[in-house]
């Protein structure tokens, strides 16, 4: 089968890619997603590439149901992406969604981020408007007496939705929630609803018109109305499945894989260390770890608790281990850590010269350490009982109040478990399934859980770091580098070993070849007096409460406005008359108008017409601003804005008040892209400290990805 363009290529050929990547992401968007959160680059493409979508005709774009794909990786924020395009969508006269994915854990996890405002997760924010119109997020049941003011959504797992959809029961939603007003789909884990596509010419037609499976459930609520539009999400489709590939390269607007993810440092960095020690002996490799990174953290005054996933093969082994460990942790002593600490790894001397450093006595650190695993700071989530009881408590390990340092579990955590503060997982048995060269299913699992870990920690030291990147690619040296790993603990198996890089390889999460090396200071530099003594001066970052702020920024003020009038001229010709002689009738005159010109009162009416120029919303960008008057007619805000018109000659020469305010309305519409972008989160100050050269300038070990298309160095 010849590859079919994907979605993507197509709106990059359409328009562009520099026209894409200019594309300001609305106000509705930006103001309305928690502040605790920042919309990251590949986010930010990812809303340009479907407001170029939904707002612009092209070739080949559907007239109804907008089917749309984003493939993206595992911890990208995707379920960000959802809550950005729902209030676009909800701006663009959209208000009942329906959210769908096939574990009722997801279901849970993300009825909290949409609803709950005190989850740490929540993705609103505090108060949602556009302009002075405020409006909610609420839970629905059916769409039948929603809100026509807020935002209406119905969590359901797939089978629920199939269930209910099939065999209708009351105050539960049917088909007839569908086919009279038009609603959103949200497909979470969308790669568990295609076991149609995936039959493909298996299916008679009769079989297809007969079939009830997930899919061809969604696909009828899809179809109901003209004006629906689903939106689906995934990190895991198989597009070399010729029939995945036929169905979703037409509908995928957005691929940003592990690896790019990875490359991007939004990452750990992962590492596999693989030991020759009975199960609890690699536990305890973990725990010091674990402990190891607490100690740094504190030390840079973060309150971060690194947590660890005990894995087993079956649920009787899990229960087996926990009884051992919470056995052996009680009665740790000094010489069994020493065993530990003598092992040949980086990290684990990294440890034993911190705690020689510090005074840290082996017997000590035993204490210490069990107190800190005791047996109510442990959760097993084996069976499905127990991981939908403790489903909160293992999504919420960041949580302050969340004591637990450790998980037990067989795979009850593999698919929607979103933990950030996850750096070691350890695998408890020693078995493979691969077959005539191929990676199993086991390792492939283990490699995705594995991806699904790597999701960033994130913190900084200094308000110029980047908060949830990693921060140290180019220092492996530094002692906060440990903070940025995910080790995977194995047992001593070479052939597992390499099995499973070549997982991790293909997912992206890890490359295929590594290679570091050192950048040393020259000693004859290290001798000066300069290195020993001498000083750099550095100033440091604050927040910005914009209060500076006394007028719209100057690209804003001198940028020439360009408005087209409509001319009203049409056009009839034959259909096989020779149309390569025929002119253009349009006649096109341009003409520089200056903004004010038109009138204080045609300014206010196209000011009403934009809910951004609400006074208040106006006041939170430009803080000084006194009234909607000086903003139209102070040179510091619009007062010396011009903007040509183009039009029929006889339009140019006397404008109507009709086209003044299209035009003024046009401009403005253009400049509120510019003031809500306006967003600088933090400013350089004028105070300069004094730091050691030395401390600042040392000797660094890099890491080289050769495998990559380039000598792309990463961590």
């Amino acid at each position: 089968m010849a590859d079919i363009k994907t979605l993507h290529q197509a709106l990059i050929e359409e328009f562009g890619k520099k026209t894409i990547e200019n594309t300001d992401v609305p106000a509705i968007i930006t103001d309305n997603l928690n502040p605790v959160f920042t919309i990251r680059p590949y986010q930010t493409r990812a809303f340009q590439f479907f407001l170029n979508y939904w707002q612009e005709a092209f070739e080949g774009k559907p007239r109804q149901n907008h089917q749309l794909l984003f493939h993206m990786a595992t911890g990208s924020g995707k379920t960000m992406m959802m809550a950005g395009l729902i209030l676009h969508l909800y701006s663009q006269g959209y208000r009942n969604f329906l959210f769908f994915v096939n574990s009722t854990n997801i279901i849970d996890k993300t009825r909290d981020n949409f609803l709950n405002p005190l989850s740490g997760k929540y993705l609103f924010a505090p108060t949602l408007s556009i302009g002075a119109k405020q409006f909610s997020v609420r839970e629905a049941n059916n769409f039948q007496s929603t809100n026509p003011d807020d935002i209406n959504i119905v969590f359901s797992t797939i089978q629920g939705l199939h269930m209910a959809l099939n065999t209708p029961r009351e105050n539960a939603l049917t088909y007839d929630d569908f086919e009279n007003q038009k609603i959103v789909l949200i497909s979470d884990e969308a790669h568990h609803i295609n076991a149609d596509t995936k039959k493909g010419n298996k299916m008679t037609q009769e079989e297809l018109f007969e079939s009830v499976s997930w899919e061809s459930t969604v696909q009828r609520v899809f179809e109901a109305n003209p004006k629906n539009v689903l939106l689906e999400y995934t990190a895991t489709v198989d597009f070399s499945d010729q029939n995945l590939a036929a169905k979703y390269h037409p509908r995928l607007i957005f691929d940003y894989t592990l690896k790019e993810f990875r490359k991007d440092g939004y990452s750990k960095e992962v590492k596999v260390l693989q030991a020759d020690l009975p199960p609890f002996e690699r536990a305890l490799q973990a725990i010091l770890l674990s402990q190891y990174r607490r100690k740094i953290f504190e030390k840079n005054k973060l309150a971060i608790k690194p947590v660890i996933l005990f894995k087993s093969k079956t649920i009787k082994d899990s229960k087996a281990f926990f009884e051992e460990f919470t056995s052996s942790m009680a009665s740790l002593t000094a010489d069994r850590i020493a065993k530990v600490l003598g092992q040949d790894d980086p990290s684990l001397q990294a440890m034993a010269a911190y705690l020689k450093t510090n005074g840290i006595t082996l017997d000590n650190l035993a204490a210490e350490l069990r107190g800190d695993f005791t047996e109510d700071k442990l959760i097993e989530v084996n069976s499905k009982e127990e991981s939908d009881i403790k489903q909160i408590a293992v999504n919420s390990l960041e949580a302050p109040n969340n004591e637990y340092r450790a998980v037990f579990a067989v795979d009850k955590l593999n698919e929607g478990w979103d933990v950030l503060n996850l750096f070691d997982i350890v695998r408890l048995y020693d078995t493979r399934d691969s077959k005539n060269n191929k990676i199993g299913k086991t390792t492939m699992s283990e490699a995705q859980l594995i991806g699904r870990g790597a999701r960033y920690c994130p913190f900084r030291l200094s308000a110029d770091e980047p908060l949830d990147q990693r921060k140290f690619d180019a220092d492996l040296t530094h002692e906060m580098r440990v903070c940025e790993e995910l080790i995977y603990h194995s047992a001593y198996n070479p052939k597992y070993i390499q099995e499973l890089n070549t997982a991790l390889h293909e997912i992206g999460i890890k490359p295929k070849e590594t290679r570091q090396r050192s950048v040393k200071l020259k000693p004859s530099f290290k001798a000066t007096p300069l290195y020993k003594a001498g000083h750099l001066f550095l100033n440091e970052q604050r927040k910005y409460d914009r209060s500076e702020i006394k007028g719209l920024d100057s690209s804003l003020i001198q940028k020439l406005y360009k408005v087209q009038l409509h001319t009203g001229y049409s056009q009839s010709t034959a259909v096989f008359s020779d149309q390569n002689g025929s002119k253009e009738a349009i006649k096109r005159k341009p003409k520089d108008f200056k903004l004010t010109g038109f009138g204080l009162s045609v300014l206010r009416k196209a000011m009403q017409r934009l809910e951004f120029y609400e006074f208040d919303n106006l006041k939170n960008h430009l803080p000084n601003l006194k009234s909607a008057q000086e903003f139209l007619t102070d040179p510091h805000y619009m007062g010396n804005i011009k903007v040509e018109v183009s039009g029929a000659a006889e339009q140019i020469e006397s404008l109507s008040a009709y086209d003044q305010l299209y035009v003024a309305t046009k401009v403005l519409e253009e400049a509120s892209a510019g003031i809500a972008s306006d967003k600088i989160e933090y400013k350089g100050t004028k105070d300069f400290k004094p730091f050691m050269l030395k401390d600042k300038i040392t000797d660094k070990t890099l890491n080289f990805a050769t495998d990559e298309g380039e000598d792309q160095e990463f961590g």
